[in-house]
């Protein structure tokens, strides 16, 4: 350790020196010839990069289809939810949050389930009231990631808006993206006023509420929906839709 006693003092890497401070004095040392790193540190540097490099992916994929903001601290977020498993659990990140401020949970009392067959449930349910909302947009966001490939092979999102303080019905929606790779979904919903967003982040909120890893073994009995991805009442057929239709629609009841 050497003091550094110029009229000129720095802090940082130069060259083959590192200058650092310490009780308001600067000193300067020399860097490492190689730094050894035991196994825990390699393996854990390992892990960390797989899980950065996963959460990057994830971010990819939703990034221009959400309309709510994300916290300044989600980037890092979703890397920790990551890491533990390496990045081979993507299931970990159910219930992550965008927005730390507010969960879905928040609008929904139940929450949606995601059966095997890709088929998205909202249960029926009474919907809270806020004061100054008076309607919720939800909007599900559906993207199927292939890890192994690092691609995101397709997304697809639906929108639909209901009255904040009242009865719901529920819905249903068949978010089952073709391809091969981890189905993602989120589920966003934002507070209304007056058919514009709230500017509380209170009432903005995106959650991962279900993955799905890919299905080794088919599944027997999947009950027939069309390939379109359509939001409907339980109570009621989903209809067909026509070959031009892309993205996901829903059907409200009466």
């Amino acid at each position: 350790m050497a003091k550094q006693i110029s009229i000129i003092t720095f802090t940082g890497k130069l060259g083959n020196l590192i200058g650092y401070s310490r009780g308001g004095k600067h000193f300067l040392r020399s860097l490492p010839a190689k730094v050894r790193q035991t196994t825990a540190t390699r393996r854990a540097a390992r892990r960390f990069g797989i899980a950065s490099k996963r959460g990057s992916l994830i971010r990819s994929a939703f990034s221009g289809l959400m309309d709510v903001r994300c916290d300044s601290g989600h980037v890092n977020r979703l890397t920790s939810a990551l890491i533990p498993s390496a990045g081979g659990d993507t299931g970990s990140i159910t219930a992550f949050r965008f927005n730390r401020h507010t969960g879905t949970d928040r609008f929904l009392t139940l929450s949606p389930k995601l059966s095997r067959n890709g088929i998205l449930h909202i249960p029926p349910q009474t919907l809270p009231g806020f004061n100054g909302i008076h309607t919720l947009e939800i909007k599900v966001i559906a993207a199927r990631i292939d890890f192994t490939t690092h691609q995101v092979v397709g997304t697809e999102t639906a929108v639909l808006v209901v009255n904040a303080g009242e009865s719901f019905k529920g819905a249903a929606c068949d978010v089952d993206i073709p391809g091969k790779g981890t189905l993602v979904v989120v589920l966003q919903i934002k507070g209304l006023q007056n058919n514009m967003p709230s500017c509380n982040r209170k009432y903005l909120a995106a959650d991962i509420i279900a993955v799905q890893p890919p299905q080794t073994l088919p599944v027997l009995h999947r009950q027939t929906y069309s390939k379109d991805p359509v939001f409907t009442p339980p109570s009621k057929e989903i209809e067909a839709p026509s070959p031009a239709r892309t993205r996901f629609s829903f059907i409200q009841l009466e």
